[in-house]
């Protein structure tokens, strides 16, 4: 764990990309790859790095596009968990 924490560090670190970004990204990644745990965490992220509804669909359409059928179900998901996490606030 001690490993994968620094590895995490290191991805987010850097400045060529943004934290949003960066969020969007492991969040389509998330959704390829069907890890439903990891959409949670990276939809949170995102959105607690300014990321809109907007954003996060177009993200999802890009996950989609890469991750095929499958991914369409993970998508649904992802924005379930947007509106949820965004009705608590």
């Amino acid at each position: 764990m001690k490993a994968f924490s620094e590895m995490s560090r290191a991805a987010h670190g850097g400045t060529a990309l943004d934290g949003k970004t960066k969020e969007l990204i492991a969040l389509a990644i998330s959704v390829a790859v069907r890890c439903q745990p990891c959409i949670a965490y990276h939809t949170e992220g995102a959105i607690k790095a300014g990321a809109t509804r907007e954003e996060i669909a177009e993200t999802l359409a890009m996950a989609v596009y890469m991750g095929a059928g499958p991914s369409v179900m993970y998508a649904a998901q992802a924005l379930e968990a947007h509106d949820q996490l965004a009705a608590g606030e």
